[in-house]
């Protein structure tokens, strides 16, 4: 788990948040879904680093991994 991700039951209802923040990683990742670039939302944000956005899409990338299992 990287550092800058952080769960607390008690901000954003426990959703995924960059630390420090009430930036949930969602709304991160639906800006650049949405084709914001990474400099445009460090503009819109500044309370935000690009180490910040890259520990966001790493996150997602982890919450879609899964194992696959076929049946024999």
């Amino acid at each position: 788990m990287n550092p800058r991700i952080v769960i607390d039951p008690e901000v954003c209802g426990g959703r995924p948040i960059v630390a420090g923040t009430r930036m949930r990683v969602s709304d991160v990742l639906d800006a650049l879904a949405s084709g914001a670039g990474v400099d445009e939302l460090l503009a819109d944000f500044p309370y935000l680093t690009r180490e910040d956005v890259h520990a966001c899409l790493a996150y997602g990338a982890r919450a879609v991994d899964h194992t696959v299992v076929q049946a024999a």
